[in-house]
């Protein structure tokens, strides 16, 4: 299952905050810049949302400015489909793998640090790939607007694509 992980502060000095924002098993970082209301990945041209999926990766993330919705699916979860919401300052979203995942920025965007976790087989080009939810029966399931409601963290509920 995914988690929010908090983090601490360490020191303060006047006007200035210090805190430890390790990943222990992290071996790769990721800084992911939106602009505007991004979405990541892009929905296709017919409108279909796309997730990504990381087989051999665990993503741990933290807003750095502005704030990320993000949807996540993993068929192995008692409850498939979630909604969290993350803000700048405030956890960090692991995200295990072999969970299709996407998210969309704010209107005034996002800058996200990814303290990845990657198996040291694995490859970026392996683990960015990008899934259209209309060719995967399962997970287009899930997410319509006809499936029942996610389970949504941190945010007022909005989902569902175009049946």
């Amino acid at each position: 299952m995914f988690e929010l992980i908090s983090y601490e502060r360490f020191r303060d000095t006047p006007k200035v905050r210090f805190f430890d924002i390790t990943i222990p098993a992290s071996n790769a970082r990721d800084l992911v810049y939106h602009e505007g209301p991004a979405i990541s990945p892009h929905n296709t041209a017919d409108d279909f949302w796309q997730f990504y999926l990381h087989p051999n990766q665990e993503d741990n993330l933290l807003a750095l400015s502005g704030g990320r919705t993000f949807y996540l699916v993993n068929f192995q979860w008692e409850k498939s489909f979630h909604i969290v919401r993350l803000e700048a300052g405030k956890e960090i979203l692991r995200i295990p793998p072999g969970t299709f995942h996407r998210s969309i920025s704010d209107a005034d965007g996002s800058v996200v640090l990814n303290q990845a976790v990657r198996a040291v087989e694995t490859t970026i080009q392996k683990e960015f790939r990008v899934y259209n939810s209309k060719e995967i029966p399962k997970l287009y399931e899930v997410t319509s607007s006809k499936a029942s409601p996610p389970k949504v963290h941190n945010l007022t509920p909005r989902w569902g694509h175009a049946a």
